[in-house]
């Protein structure tokens, strides 16, 4: 039997590729204004009601660490704002520098915006500092309004045609899992050439088009589990994570039944050497280990080293897992 060729280079669109990060203008100056009153303008209907251990929904939009930091960009990106303008206390001296390092960490902020909604991920973000502690943020928007609606449009037929209420969580899961795979193929001309006449880098490319790369599959697959209400985010391994020439991957992680588990359309969707179309089920709601297991061969599979610092649901599973044997 021969082998099946899994794509080993997966392009991150929505993190390396697409990010556009605008230099800080200005110098923050150590005064603060009088009580400055902040602008805070409803949330849009896609934004995550939820926290992750790594990155959290801000309560005051006050920041007063690096952390803090974090979690206000979260937020601002989550509840799908197109601006906000928030401000640097007195007491946060380091401020200005951990906001610099912050705009300037592309992978950081990669990894940030994994845990938001595909419609609200964004494609660039430009931060403005003023010399009032004044901090501004402008963000553009992954998916336009057409966009959004062609996939929704989709996804609720699929899900009125394949969710059965009935079933469990693992046979309703597989069933979008097949059919997206069935009706999907990999855009390998661009992983080749970082070019295509495809959309295969969001969730229009296998709507749509029937193309996909890694991070099509993935926001398609997010998208859809959140319309079920399940809790779940995207994992990108970076270039970082990986020793040999690759541009990262990524994939989803759904919550089930208290458990976080690893879900991976594009390697249960294989390019093979005889054109022939493959379906696999050997990254469909998997455990680290098992994913881990199923890694293992002739080829040395790096793809799925992701770091356990960020997406910490799944290193809390295998401390437990250790520590109960």
């Amino acid at each position: 039997m021969k082998k099946y060729i899994i794509p080993l280079i997966c392009f991150l669109s929505i993190s390396l590729i697409l990010l556009n990060i605008d230099k800080l203008t200005d110098v923050l100056s150590k005064t603060i204004s009088n009580s400055p009153v902040l602008t805070i303008n409803p949330k849009n209907e896609y934004t995550k009601d939820y926290d992750f251990k790594f990155i959290k929904n801000s309560k005051d939009y006050t920041p007063y660490s690096y952390n803090d930091l974090l979690d206000i960009f979260f937020s601002i990106i989550n509840n799908g704002w197109e601006e906000f303008t928030f401000y640097c206390p007195n007491e946060y001296y380091e401020c200005t520098n951990d906001l610099v390092k912050l705009t300037k960490d592309k992978t950081t902020l990669t990894h940030i915006n994994n845990f938001v909604h595909p419609y609200n991920s964004f494609d660039s973000i430009k931060t403005a500092i003023t010399g009032s502690n004044e901090i501004s943020v402008y963000i553009t928007y992954l998916y336009n309004d057409n966009e959004i609606k062609v996939i929704n449009d989709y996804v609720n037929k699929l899900i009125n045609d394949l969710y059965n209420p009935n079933n469990d969580d693992y046979e309703n899961i597989k069933s979008i899992h097949d059919y997206i795979i069935n009706n999907t193929k990999y855009d390998i001309e661009r992983n080749d050439t970082n070019n295509s006449r495809y959309k295969s880098y969001i969730a229009y490319g296998p709507v749509v088009d029937g193309y996909a790369t890694c991070n099509g599959y993935a926001d398609l697959m997010a998208i859809i589990l959140s319309k079920l209400n399940y809790q779940n985010y995207k994992i990108a391994t970076t270039s970082e994570e990986i020793s040999y020439k690759s541009n990262g991957h990524v994939w989803n992680a759904v919550k089930i039944n208290d458990e976080w588990l690893h879900l991976d359309l594009t390697w249960d969707d294989p390019v093979s050497t005889d054109g022939r179309d493959y379906l696999y089920h050997k990254y469909f709601l998997v455990t680290t280990e098992e994913m881990g297991e199923a890694d293992t061969g002739n080829v040395t599979v790096e793809e799925h080293n992701f770091n356990k610092a960020i997406y910490q649901e799944f290193f809390n599973e295998e401390k437990e897992t250790t520590t109960n044997n």
